[in-house]
């Protein structure tokens, strides 16, 4: 198996690190040079969790990528996908295919342009950070979760297990969409508490923080739930606690309060997207990860206003109308339902 792992960053540069590392033939592609550059002449240097080593990796820029690829790991911000595919798709060998290890329902729009039969689902939730070219920040271990698109376990899923079982372990499901759409529950929360320049912890103590949490990820849940998907554990998060029932809101406090004492006993204090706001300064993934919230929300009839207004909040931060201040939380609470 040659694999070409797409997007050598915190998610895509770990895997490939391990993967290298086993034995296994990849070739990492990215778009930052000096990133490139470093990986080529030093290595790729993971501190963290598993100790601080510096792993020799193949490493190209994606303007030196040539086909014919056989598996390919798209592992770039969701809304880079479609740009990406645009460039591996004819590149792609006729069996070869695409692990879509990202946040979002990237698997659509990887199926719309090479098929269902070519692209492969994977549910990813380990901690990492991109922290500068050459260096990422292992943070939290969690198992990756591989299906395919119609929940058929195939040979192929049993050879992705081996390789991607270097990395983190690894299960098969027949319930794909049920994992991303839990997660989607789960980003609900993580984006609403990332609108504040404070670590997670910190923001779930916040009684505005935590009504505004629950509220979007009941939402979240919601429309999940309306489209017949039966939600999976997000490791030890359970997005089935925020669906509508007697005492859903002391459920939900439950799982935000396993939740800020794992991360306050971690070396990983924020979410990924609080890095891309306050330090990194640039766009999210929240129009892949809330965006579909909304848009499935509105077509099942679910009303999703926390979410909205994350969603325009978490614009205007990114556009420099908004800085991340506790603020944020009130403009938020604002569509939170009385009930909650």
């Amino acid at each position: 198996m040659k694999i070409t792992i797409v997007g050598a960053g915190a998610i895509g540069g770990t895997i490939g690190a391990f993967t290298t590392q086993a034995g296994y033939d990849v070739t990492l592609v990215d778009i930052v040079p000096e990133h490139v550059r470093l990986m080529q002449t030093r290595g790729l240097r993971i501190t963290g969790i598993r100790g601080d080593r510096v792993y020799p990796v193949n490493a190209k820029l994606a303007s030196q990528l040539t086909g014919p690829l056989e598996v390919v790991f798209l592992c770039v911000k969701a809304h880079f996908t479609e740009q990406a595919m645009e460039q591996i798709a004819p590149l792609l060998a006729p069996a070869g295919y695409v692990v879509s290890i990202q946040n979002g329902l990237n698997e659509e729009i990887i199926a719309r342009l090479v098929g269902r039969d070519r692209t492969v689902g994977c549910f990813v939730h380990f901690g990492a950070d991109y922290l500068e070219p050459g260096l990422i920040q292992l943070g939290q271990e969690q198992t990756i979760h591989l299906g395919e698109l119609d929940g058929r376990l195939t040979p192929r899923l049993e050879e992705l297990r081996q390789v991607l079982g270097n990395v983190m372990p690894v299960e098969l499901t027949a319930n794909i969409w049920g994992y991303l759409w839990g997660k989607l529950v789960y980003a609900a929360m993580a984006f609403a508490v990332s609108t504040v320049d404070a670590p997670v912890p910190e923001v779930l103590a916040d009684p505005r923080g935590r009504r505004v949490a629950l509220a979007a990820s009941a939402e979240a849940a919601r429309v999940g739930h309306a489209q017949g998907y039966t939600l999976e554990h997000i490791g030890g998060f359970d997005p089935n606690a925020f669906l509508p029932q007697p005492g859903w809101t002391a459920a939900g406090n439950a799982e935000f309060d396993k939740l800020a004492a794992e991360m306050a006993a971690s070396i990983k204090q924020h979410m990924g997207i609080w890095r891309d706001l306050a330090v990194k300064k640039r766009k999210t993934e929240i129009d892949a990860q809330v965006g579909p919230i909304v848009e499935r929300g509105r077509e099942y009839g679910i009303a999703t206003p926390v979410n909205a207004a994350v969603l325009q909040v978490t614009h205007e931060i990114e556009g420099g109308q908004r800085a991340m201040t506790w603020d944020n939380l009130d403009a938020l609470l604002v569509s939170v339902p009385s009930e909650v």
